[in-house]
């Protein structure tokens, strides 16, 4: 199943880190501002067109945007994580390895250790 919540969240945050608001992508898409909101939030799938021209208008890649959807991606999603840590103290990295380390023990507890369980 495919989680557009989590494909708009994506958006938006890739949308914020290009400093455009919700107007300027609407308008670079050629969509309503409410539509743009709308995809962002979930409430709204977007057609093929729409987010091609959403990517080519923040000028992002497709496995940045569906990277979790996306089966092989696992190389974005690595390279990711290591971004989200890059600017982490030694605490903060301490204590995100902990929770990922009792995360994964409390996952494999409940679905088992095969990676291919899906987790939602």
């Amino acid at each position: 199943m495919v989680d557009y919540a989590d494909i708009g969240k994506r958006i938006r945050a890739c949308r914020l880190a290009k400093g455009m608001t919700q107007e300027q992508l609407a308008n670079e898409v050629g969509v309503v501002v409410t539509h743009i909101s709308h995809i962002e939030t979930g409430n709204s799938v977007p057609s093929l067109k729409t987010l091609i021209d959403i990517i080519n208008a923040l000028d992002c890649s497709a496995d940045e945007l569906l990277c979790i959807e996306i089966k092989k991606a696992k190389p974005v999603f690595d390279s990711w994580m290591t971004e989200q840590l890059a600017d982490c103290s030694a605490d903060e990295a301490k204590i995100i390895k902990e929770t990922v380390v009792n995360l994964k023990k409390s996952l494999r507890k409940v679905y088992g250790k095969s990676s291919k369980h899906r987790y939602d």
